[in-house]
């Protein structure tokens, strides 16, 4: 068969994508989990033919993707919330992943054999939550008011914005371990903080800028427009925020809550736009994560790398109840926080084979691992939060539901 062109490519990829999300609607289930499905169908029929095009724009695609899910959500985040949450949501962002990146480096190096930095840089790539599965679903929730009362939907994001920040440079560092490179303990431990720190003020910075621009300029400019800017904004922050090695989709986020704090009536524009391109990114991105994979190398790791990826599930449950002790949540929602903890997609997609490309002897292992991870989780957390938010998240004005009871 020929090769097909990239705006058949495309069209397939869209269209198909948009459908089996309608799909999977109708059967009460939720439509990223048909997009994930249709992509990963995508992968074993079409990949051969599909133009590489497609996989020349696929880390941008899926990037936009996240700009918009994470203005999204920092457009909806105000200060009052911000401040009720604020310890729980830092708690969040990072027991869960290092108690899961802990236990899952015991577990490779004692049930696959690996060497302690090879089983280190699995065990995080493994440990970061996915902000693309978690991130719309929160908002989802956020709009049909679940959790309101103690913020839940925002704990839930803010933390999952930070986690991949310590998976991923705990990840950087094993890997250069494992590759004999040299790497100073003291300071990668010290990056994750100034890491984040830079990205906040990027953020402010970025979100102040555009304030007074856009308060300066709000009648000679349409609100499609001030999108498009914000857009454009957003993306460069993350490129520069790759260049510096600062954790810019935090940045992402900050921007869009100091916009609300400063231009409240711009932030509601821009969010009402952004919900309107997401219809398309959301397509994109999840349809790509499916596209991405290769299921016959996820049959390779077989039922041992399903059953330490389950393991480290269950010690990531396990620290998400650590860091919620001391907040006000119920036990129902701190059950439904650890429930919406489980996805894992983004990082695992684009991290799972980097072991393999600088020559780690166990990297194809590592890259079926991360497969699974993918094929297993992501579904898993997406029918997950779905069944449990209604069931263990009360709406505003809903008595409240408490399993501990």
């Amino acid at each position: 068969m020929d090769q097909l062109s990239f705006s058949v490519t495309l069209a397939v990829v869209l269209s198909g994508g948009w459908l089996a999300g309608k799909l999977f609607s109708r059967l009460g289930l939720p439509a990223i989990l048909g997009m994930v499905v249709f992509g990963v169908v995508c992968a074993v029929f079409l990949k051969p033919v599909a133009s590489p095009v497609l996989w020349e724009l696929n880390p941008f695609l899926k990037s936009f993707a996240l700009i918009v899910i994470l203005l999204r959500a920092g457009l909806g985040i105000s200060r009052v919330t911000l401040k009720k949450v604020g310890l729980t949501a830092f708690l969040m962002s990072w027991v869960p992943c290092v108690i899961e990146g802990g236990s899952l480096t015991v577990l490779f190096h004692y049930v696959f054999g690996f060497g302690w930095a090879v089983s280190g840089l699995t065990a995080f790539m493994l440990a970061a939550v996915s902000p693309a599965v978690v991130v719309p679903s929160m908002l989802d929730l956020k709009a049909r008011r679940r959790g309101e009362k103690n913020d839940v939907p925002t704990i839930i994001m803010a933390g999952a914005s930070i986690d991949d920040v310590f998976a991923i440079t705990l990840f950087s560092v094993f890997l250069a371990l494992a590759t004999g490179g040299q790497t100073n303990v003291l300071a990668a431990a010290l990056s994750v903080p100034v890491s984040i720190v830079l990205g906040i003020v990027a953020g402010i910075a970025v979100g102040l800028a555009l304030s007074f621009f856009f308060k300066r300029h709000y009648a000679r400019i349409r609100a499609t427009e001030k999108a498009l800017i914000l857009l454009v904004c957003g993306t460069l922050l993350v490129e520069v925020g790759d260049s510096l090695h600062f954790a810019a989709l935090l940045g992402i986020m900050t921007a869009g809550f100091v916009m609300l704090e400063r231009h409240e009536r711009v932030a509601h524009e821009l969010s009402a736009k952004l919900s309107k391109i997401w219809v398309f990114a959301e397509i994109v991105l999840f349809v790509m994560i499916g596209f991405s994979l290769d299921p016959a190398v996820a049959v390779g790791a077989g039922a041992k790398g399903l059953l330490v990826v389950a393991c480290g599930l269950a010690f990531r449950s396990i620290g998400v109840f650590i860091a919620t002790a001391s907040s006000p949540l119920t036990f129902s929602e701190r059950l439904f926080c650890a429930i919406a903890y489980l996805p894992k997609a983004t990082v695992q997609a684009a991290l799972g084979g980097v072991a393999l490309s600088r020559g780690v002897p166990e990297g194809d292992v590592i890259l079926a691992i991360a497969v699974v991870a993918i094929l297993f989780t992501a579904p898993l957390g997406l029918l997950g939060i779905r069944f449990f938010g209604n069931r263990l998240l009360e709406a505003a004005g809903d008595p409240a539901v408490d399993l501990a009871q």
